[in-house]
């Protein structure tokens, strides 16, 4: 409180306080209109995309809503990540997905394919209707790549990792090659799976998934 509201109210019980006039009273400015959202931005995912282990305000897609936010630019984001998915769970979800307009589509899936040694014919497949149902609604899209581990022997792994940069070049859609990039096989980074980032690693993932989603995501304050 400061000194002159102090002696104010020192000295209110000894004399008698004038009532303000009404009109030295300046009008208060109106509430700011909520800004209408600028887009649906749409991650469409497994338990990477989910935050599997993690508080829902600490999954990637969160942080890059926050940093929107932070930004100014009322995007709508929605995270559709879905743990255990994969390429086939993905396109059933279109139709649900779809029930709104969706301006830009992030899509990582392919992780459970490769891990589970799905055919990659079949996972290209998927992917390949995920893109056509993309390009049909006019939603713009950043498909994100899945490296293996060696594990699983070269020629499966060549092949898998081959699908995401031709079907980028295909649909002429930005291309993140590898999702955990900088983050896969430190220990510091990620839980006891060795597989999911913790709350750090998923802020490096997110630094690393807004380079490829800023160019699609007009609307600076």
């Amino acid at each position: 409180m400061t000194a002159l509201a102090l002696t104010a109210l020192a000295g209110g019980c000894d004399r008698k306080v004038q009532a303000p006039d009404p009109a030295a009273i300046p009008a208060l400015a109106p509430e700011p209109a909520a800004r209408a959202a600028q887009g649906t931005l749409v991650f469409l995912g497994d338990s990477l995309t989910a935050g599997l282990g993690l508080g829902k305000e600490q999954a990637f897609p969160a942080l890059i809503e926050a940093r929107l936010k932070r930004e100014g630019r009322p995007w709508k984001v929605v995270n559709a990540g879905v743990s255990g998915d994969t390429t086939a769970g993905g396109a059933a979800r279109l139709d649900w997905i779809y029930k709104q307009k969706v301006d830009v589509l992030f899509l990582c899936l392919g992780a459970n394919d490769g891990l589970r040694g799905i055919p990659v014919v079949e996972t290209e497949r998927n992917l390949r209707t995920i893109l056509d149902r993309a390009r049909k609604e006019g939603s713009r899209v950043v498909l994100a790549g899945i490296q293996l581990p060696e594990n699983y022997g070269p020629e499966y792994r060549s092949a898998f990792a081959g699908v995401f940069p031709r079907l980028a070049k295909e649909y002429h859609v930005p291309l993140l090659p590898f999702l955990l990039e900088g983050v896969v096989m430190k220990p510091q980074l990620n839980q006891a799976d060795g597989i999911h980032p913790n709350a750090e690693g998923a802020r490096i993932v997110a630094d690393h998934v807004w380079t490829a989603l800023a160019p699609l995501l007009p609307g600076n304050p």
